[in-house]
């Protein structure tokens, strides 16, 4: 899913970053709570870093059982930085916990932050932090699953992600990015989804004052261009209504398995044009995404819903959340906390199962990205979509290697500079004179 980036105008693209280099197992790192971790085998690589499994400091080897990952890159580079700006503030243990007990969930999508710090190597300088470990991500078995999700699975999926967005929302971010493949399961328990990759993330409401809205041409199209929101084609910092308004388009991707607009991704203004189109007519986008008689009313009602919500509105999730509900009483079930993924179809229709070609394809496919360690056969069994030699995934959009600098990075980088001159940083990594905002 190609992420798009407007070019700037009078400016040069960020420098292509420095890779990180291979750690052997076995390396010892110490956090800025003086904590020691140790890494394991590396799991995932891709344009900022690389991954390893981790656990803390003992006499033991790292096993494939290890709890946690490390992200690390070196220090000059951008994505990390953003992302531990998020965990930092609002995704410690403590935190998660708190907020669980709170609103009586039985767990909350959002990966703790277990720490972080500088690790210096052969004269250079690398960033890391960790973070739980999770199992696969939703895109391998939506695909997997011939790119259809049941009714009931795209509903409990959309509950889930609501209580993380009301989440990270009361705790001043935005995601920006929701899709399938930023969507991981637990290794423990493969009908607990989490929310990853916050290189994009971004402080809507920093100290409780929203950022005004205001299109920047120079910033149109931020995000993974199929799913990103109105008001980032129109270069528009993100915004909460932005974070649901994405994840009304996952809801009709995930259960008709396709969007109106996937067929021109090569032209923004045309996804945008058509976004705009069907906000202004949500009827049009049903029919065009449901042509039988059983069409999904509560994703109907949840998109009219999102579309009326001003830009610094505070969305009302618990209505939204029953907007779902009503969704589920009509195909004659309930919140039941099981996502079902082996089920596929609008519905009441059968699982379909899926052709020795299409499991050959996405097993190439997988076989084509950085092997990861197995999380759990308990995930494999639940799913039955995933092949022997698929492993335990990583957060970040990490998984894959990425064989050079895209669009993806681009915009990342962008962010991040643009979050360095808030902070008073500059593009070296290193703290300046000039005061950090909080």
């Amino acid at each position: 899913m190609p992420r798009v980036k407007a070019a700037k105008a009078g400016r040069q693209g960020p420098p292509k970053r420095c890779l990180a280099e291979q750690f052997a197992a076995g390396e010892i790192i110490t956090d800025m709570s003086k904590k020691e971790w140790k890494l394991g085998l590396p799991i995932g690589q891709g344009g900022f870093g690389c991954i390893y499994l981790a656990d803390t400091n003992s006499s033991k080897s790292v096993g494939s059982d290890a709890p946690c990952v490390v992200k690390v890159e070196p220090s000059d580079n951008g994505p990390l930085f953003t992302e531990l700006k998020f965990y930092q503030r609002a995704a410690k243990p403590e935190q998660i916990q708190k907020w669980i007990r709170a609103h009586k969930l039985k767990y909350l999508g959002v990966p703790k932050y277990w720490g972080s710090g500088l690790h210096e190597k052969n004269g250079k300088s690398y960033r890391f932090m960790i973070m739980d470990r999770f199992g696969s991500d939703l895109q391998k078995i939506y695909e997997a699953n011939a790119k259809r999700f049941s009714r009931k699975t795209v509903l409990q999926l959309s509950l889930r992600i609501l209580d993380i967005l009301e989440y990270i929302h009361e705790h001043e971010y935005v995601h920006g990015d929701i899709k399938a493949s930023n969507l991981l399961l637990s290794c423990k328990n493969p009908d607990q989804v989490y929310l990853v990759d916050y290189g994009l993330a971004y402080r809507y409401c920093p100290e409780g004052v929203h950022k005004e809205y205001k299109e920047d041409p120079k910033r149109c199209h931020d995000g993974t261009i199929e799913f990103t929101s109105i008001d980032a084609h129109n270069g528009v910092a993100p915004s909460r209504r932005g974070d649901l308004e994405i994840l009304g388009y996952c809801m009709i991707q995930w259960l008709s398995g396709h969007l109106p607009w996937e067929d021109n991704l090569k032209d923004p203004n045309y996804v945008r044009d058509s976004k705009i189109r069907y906000r202004e007519n949500v009827a049009d986008l049903m029919e065009k995404c449901f042509p039988e008689k059983n069409k999904p009313g509560e994703i109907a009602k949840y998109m009219e819903t999102v579309k009326s919500l001003a830009y610094t509105e505070k969305p009302l999730y618990q209505n939204l959340r029953g907007i779902l509900l009503q969704g589920l009483k009509a195909i004659g079930s309930k919140d039941d906390g099981r996502l079902d993924l082996s089920a596929v179809g609008n519905g009441e229709l059968k699982t379909k199962s899926v052709s020795k070609k299409r499991k050959k394809e996405v097993e190439e496919s997988t076989a084509s990205s950085v092997e990861d360690v197995d999380c759990s056969s308990a995930q494999t069994e639940a799913t039955q979509t995933r092949s022997d030699e698929s492993q335990g995934a990583v957060p970040g959009g990490m998984s894959q290697p990425e064989a050079s600098y895209s669009s993806s990075d681009k915009s990342r980088q962008e962010h991040f500079e643009l979050q360095q001159e808030m902070l008073g940083v500059d593009h070296r990594g290193s703290r300046t004179r000039k005061k950090a905002q909080k």
